[in-house]
């Protein structure tokens, strides 16, 4: 069978690894950490295994989905049909799907949010209407970022700050004013307005780390991960990997786009976008909620990981907090969680942590889609994954594994094989 040689083991590495691998190629995968996963992993603390930052799903994420499934783990995926807005004194609002098809599913429950009011609904309710028809009409949405859409579309301030930027600067982890309005249109109408069940939040229920260390890279046999591999050059030749040579059929670099010049690759002029996770554990339970999203704070949402007593918040677009120091942010955070949550004032905080991705993703700015190369590189055999590459999405976990799955059509094109790896977004 045909071989494939990967350079990186994070989603879209592993996701054509296991597409190549399930149509029988043989396949080897070169990480230069200890462990896959790439910037959606997990780490020990202590006794503890925690995620580098909660990272979630919808269940438009129709390829990320498929990789699961691949991998054997898609029933550690825990999906949730309720979000909960939170305001600072703690009264919450939940929105959930009713009994109208979509894209009026939400309808019901969007009318009876309490932390909108009336002008803030009819202005959202307007500005739906009109991205739904607009996404296939409108040419400037790569131009010009979403804030200048919804300021064009008349949104309130209110329903900017607890609707729009709550939703979007976390799905696409970047500011309103950076954000193109493609990415935002793209995660409102999968997310929320294709389908009634699309909006629901898969949060997994086992470590990061573990949904890539499965049986299912034993049961194919024919893929090979090998860590602490650092590729050195890639070329139409081959990998350099510790000073020598290795050889395929074809090759895919599913590294960092700020690590392609020094591995022999043109590298596209993009930016990042930061994200700070907070890791905190209490002596008690502080809330029996799930998950919320918190409004008019510095964090941004919540994600019980433990009975209440160890949550997860989550600040994406962090630009702020990058040059805190770790004592700062925890105080910002427990400061937060005391004007949603009364317990916090009676608990004691056990321990606490704090993770800077200050290179968690591509800044989704206006212009950029120009930017994101192709999966073809300018060699014939060498194919480029990555959630920064040009997959129709935004630098998510679904972004990441459809570029895998583009890139390992084409190396299987090149073999001489006809395979079809890459799902059809939801329309």
């Amino acid at each position: 069978m045909p071989s494939v040689l990967i350079a990186g083991g994070g989603l879209a590495g592993l996701a054509a690894a296991a597409a190549l691998g399930g149509a029988g190629f043989e396949v080897d995968l070169f990480e230069a950490r200890p462990f896959a996963g790439g910037r959606a992993t997990s780490y020990e603390l202590g006794e503890e295994t925690i995620d580098n930052c909660q990272h979630i799903l919808l269940r438009c994420c129709v390829n990320l989905l498929d990789f699961y499934e691949r991998m054997g783990v898609r029933d550690r995926i825990r999906f949730h049909q309720e979000y909960y807005f939170i305001e600072p004194g703690g009264r919450i609002s939940t929105m959930r799907r009713g009994r109208l098809p979509a894209p009026l599913h939400l309808a019901g429950s969007f009318a009876r949010l309490k932390c909108l009011d009336r002008a803030d609904k009819f202005s959202i309710a307007r500005a739906l209407a009109a991205l739904r028809r607009e996404r296939t009409r409108r040419k400037d949405l790569e131009r010009i970022s979403m804030l200048d859409w919804l300021l064009q579309k008349r949104q309130t301030p209110r329903a900017i700050d607890r609707f729009w930027r709550q939703v979007l600067v976390s799905a696409v982890n970047e500011d309103l004013e950076r954000m193109a309005a493609i990415h935002g249109f793209k995660v409102f109408w999968l997310g929320f307005l294709a389908r009634a069940d699309s909006y629901e939040m898969g949060v997994p229920s086992a470590p990061l780390g573990e949904l890539y260390s499965t049986d299912a890279w034993r049961r194919m046999g024919n893929v090979r991960i090998h860590l602490r591999s650092s590729v050195e050059r890639i070329g139409g030749e081959g990998f350099r990997i510790g000073g020598e040579r290795r050889t395929a059929d074809s090759y895919i670099c599913a590294l960092p786009f700020e690590r392609l010049e020094a591995a022999g690759l043109p590298a596209p002029k993009l930016e990042h976008s930061p994200i700070t996770g907070v890791h905190l554990w209490f002596d008690r339970e502080i809330t029996p909620l799930p998950h919320a999203t918190l409004l008019d704070r510095t964090m941004q949402w919540m994600f019980n990981k433990d009975r209440g007593r160890y949550l997860q918040l989550v600040v994406s677009a962090s630009r702020d907090l990058t040059d805190l120091s770790r004592a700062e942010i925890i105080d910002i955070a427990v400061g937060d969680l005391r004007l949603y949550f009364p317990r916090v004032a009676r608990a004691n905080l056990v321990k606490a942590q704090v993770i800077k991705e200050l290179r968690a993703t591509f800044s989704a700015a206006p212009d950029t889609e120009a930017l994101r190369p192709p999966a073809q590189s300018p060699l014939p055999n060498v194919f480029l994954a990555g959630d920064w590459t040009a997959t129709g999405w935004p630098a998510t976990m679904e972004g990441a594994v459809r570029s895998g799955y583009a890139a390992a059509e084409l190396a299987a094109r090149y073999s001489g094989q006809t395979s079809r790896f890459l799902i059809p977004d939801l329309e």
